[in-house]
């Protein structure tokens, strides 16, 4: 039995879903792409805090500083050391060629793998927000429940867009552009700085000597590193700079869910003891989660004052692919064991058994809540190829799937409710 039912809660699904659906359409029709620390992120937030609204006792919006283009800034940088090291560690000096490799790995390990502002203080600056609903229980507030979803959408990743134009590819765009060229881009980097340190170590005579000695392992890890130039350059294309995408599914369809719930609870007459719910809709997730991280930082003593949970509603869209996600920051972070286990028998309760994914590149909201010691996770459903969709101009209202977006407010309705009466599950392994 569902703990829903417990509530004497009939949630209108349908309802909520055609509503949520509805949301989404507006914004992308009135409000349009939406750059994190833009004006149209933040009325993008307005229209949602005037929906939900009328089903908190507060909501609040909160500034914050960022410096949107920092977080794929580096990527000329990087590209621009590991090409020259190649010409470098030929024509002058291994330990050159090293220590430019090196400098290129840098901005790409703390700003886009661990989403640090690392190289922020080089961009110019703006200003996002993260707004929030409080929607009190019917008695003291013994625990409290954080939804977050990021309003913002991304630049367009212009690789994945093109590749997604090729007939004999299609939908398999975001895959083709990740096998083809960025991992292979990575993988040339790799092999430079490997071409550098063997050099170093072993040594190596001037360039006319080596084309004249038998010593052809140093000539072919020069062809070689030569041959992935070309994909190393293509990288600087890999996302636009001025335009931004409707962000349909990525993500107003967690924005959906994270309203739509707070909305079916309230109007199916479902009534919380002791949870205070919190619907957070933050800004500049897509430019490494600088919304979360910012309302985690300013909230993390308030929200010492009753136990606290966090699930993260990401890309509401590939039903086939929803998960709850344990690990994140491409799988180098574990979520707590507590609220996967929650989100995992709520879905059981709707009849889904969920499997538990992890982020194998890049970052969720929970991450930064993790981080900063909440309990928390991510309930998502996006194919991780990636779809062709993702982050290019086709992720449109047209190309959503409302019935996942349903069966989020259904699994998160349930998993509230659930934690209201029962807590979180008691943790049997490590």
């Amino acid at each position: 039995m569902k703990y829903t039912d417990n509530y004497g809660g009939n949630v209108d699904l349908q309802k909520a879903t055609a509503e949520g659906v509805a949301v989404v359409a507006d914004i992308v029709g009135t409000v349009g792409p939406r750059p994190a620390g833009s004006e149209m992120e933040l009325k993008a937030q307005k229209m949602l805090e005037e929906k939900i609204s009328p089903y908190a006792s507060k909501t609040v919006t909160e500034p914050f500083s960022v410096h949107r283009q920092a977080f794929m800034g580096f990527i000329p940088f990087t590209v621009a050391c590991g090409v020259s090291s190649v010409f470098v560690n030929w024509f002058w000096s291994p330990l050159a060629a090293f220590i430019l490799c090196v400098l290129a790995f840098i901005p790409l390990f703390f700003e886009f793998l661990r989403y640090d502002e690392f190289n922020d203080f080089l961009f110019p600056k703006q200003t996002s927000h993260n707004t929030y609903a409080v929607i009190p229980p019917a008695g003291e507030t013994k625990q409290r429940i954080v939804m977050v979803s990021h309003s913002d959408s991304q630049y367009e990743w212009t690789l994945n867009w093109l590749f997604g134009q090729v007939k004999a590819i299609g939908d398999k765009g975001g895959l083709v552009a990740k096998l083809a060229v960025e991992i292979p881009a990575v993988v040339g980097l790799v092999i430079q700085t490997i071409f550098a340190l063997v050099c170093l170590i072993v040594g190596k005579g001037s360039a006319a000597n080596l084309l004249q000695t038998p010593r052809w392992f140093f000539v072919l890890f020069f062809v070689v590193s030569i041959l992935f130039i070309p994909l190393e350059l293509s990288f600087i294309f890999f996302q636009s700079h001025t335009k931004s995408v409707p962000g349909a599914s990525d993500n107003l369809s967690g924005c959906a869910v994270n309203l739509e719930t707070v909305k079916a609870m309230k109007e199916a007459g479902i009534e919380l003891e002791r949870t205070e719910v919190v619907a957070v809709f933050s800004g500049s997730e897509e430019v490494g989660l600088r919304g979360a991280k910012a309302f985690a930082k300013a909230h993390k003593e308030e929200y010492k004052d009753v136990p606290t949970i966090v699930v993260a509603l990401d890309t509401f869209r590939d039903l086939e692919d929803m998960a709850i996600y344990d690990r994140d920051l491409s799988g180098t972070l574990q979520h707590d064991w507590q609220v996967k286990h929650l989100l995992k028998n709520a879905a059981l309760n709707t009849g889904r058994d969920l499997k538990f994914e992890s982020v194998y590149v890049g970052g969720s909201d929970a991450a930064a809540f993790t981080r900063q010691g909440y309990k928390a996770t991510t309930l998502a459903a996006m194919n991780p190829d990636p779809p062709v969709y993702y982050h290019t101009r086709e992720d449109t209202v047209e190309n959503m799937r409302p019935e996942c977006i349903a069966v989020g407010i259904d699994i998160m309705v349930e998993a509230i409710c659930m934690y209201d009466a029962v807590g979180l599950p008691e943790q049997t392994e490590d």
